[in-house]
């Protein structure tokens, strides 16, 4: 009688198997990158920046590394973790995640999510009449578009990346740069600000002018732009918000939603926060 090594033929010296030896080559993995279409095309930007004149940017797929990023309690804690990914996610590190415009960060996000996760993405909303909570879907790649291919205004753009208008009452020349992520975080910091101090009133549409108007009537002098936005007539700030509304390209996720408690219907802007890259 056979043994059992050589019954079920594990006798080494009747089959000997070479297995492949593991190799630090065998491991790597090339992370892969695209090119998202920047909703700005570059013309927002100033002298020497490193996407002036660009329509697209590069940014690679995302991995273990930007999903630790997404779970840090420490940068969620201290609202970086999208300012991180976003830093983490594009190939140029020439380029400072804070000085990309709103609009741009919002379509390297998009893109990012839908890469890693598909285009569908669950969330829990509100309703806008009866404020009662549901679950939704949305489907990030309907309705995708930059809010320019919808408008025919053009306003003129400066050598800075900086468009400036007439305003109706006043008649002033206003030159306005478009917010980026640094001034996003400077807006949060000051609401905090002024939630803590009871006595100072929200101005927020106040405090985004003084961030984006950088000149009028070709005063640059921060306390005078200051001052004079304090008293700027009513029409001529609605006619501005107004205005940069319709010249900064932005990029919408819009779905109709039906609420099943009031049967209301509205349109629904899908939300971009940390809670964006995760389903619930």
């Amino acid at each position: 009688m056979r043994n059992s090594e050589e019954r079920f033929g594990t006798n080494p010296s009747l089959h000997e198997v070479t297995l492949p030896q593991p190799s630090q080559e065998s491991l790597n993995f090339i992370v892969p990158t695209e090119f998202v279409d920047l909703p700005s095309k570059g013309k927002f930007y100033p002298p020497g920046h490193p996407l002036k004149g660009k329509e697209t940017i590069e940014i690679k797929q995302m991995t273990a590394k930007e999903e630790d990023i997404l779970n840090s309690r420490s940068l969620l804690k201290k609202g970086v973790a999208l300012d991180k990914l976003i830093q983490s996610l594009v190939v140029d590190k020439g380029i400072n995640c804070d000085t990309l415009t709103v609009e741009d960060r919002n379509a390297i996000l998009i893109a990012a999510r839908i890469a890693a996760y598909g285009p569908e993405y669950k969330t829990e909303i509100t309703c806008p009449s009866c404020a009662e909570k549901s679950k939704f879907s949305f489907d990030l790649n309907d309705n995708l578009k930059s809010e320019e291919e919808t408008s025919d205004y053009s306003a003129a753009v400066d050598e800075n990346g900086n468009f400036y208008v007439e305003l109706p009452v006043t008649k002033w020349i206003v030159h306005c740069r478009v917010l980026n992520g640094g001034d996003e975080k400077t807006l949060v910091k000051i609401a905090e600000m002024k939630k803590k101090n009871s006595s100072q009133n929200d101005s927020l549409l106040i405090d985004q002018l003084k961030l984006s108007i950088v000149s009028i009537q070709g005063v640059t002098a921060r306390d005078l732009i200051n001052g004079a936005i304090d008293t700027m007539p009513a029409k001529d700030s609605k006619f501005l918000r107004s205005m940069y509304q319709k010249v900064v390209p932005s990029v919408k996720i819009l779905q109709r939603f039906h609420c099943k408690s009031c049967e209301a219907e509205a349109d629904m802007e899908v939300p971009l926060s940390t809670d964006f890259f995760w389903f619930k």
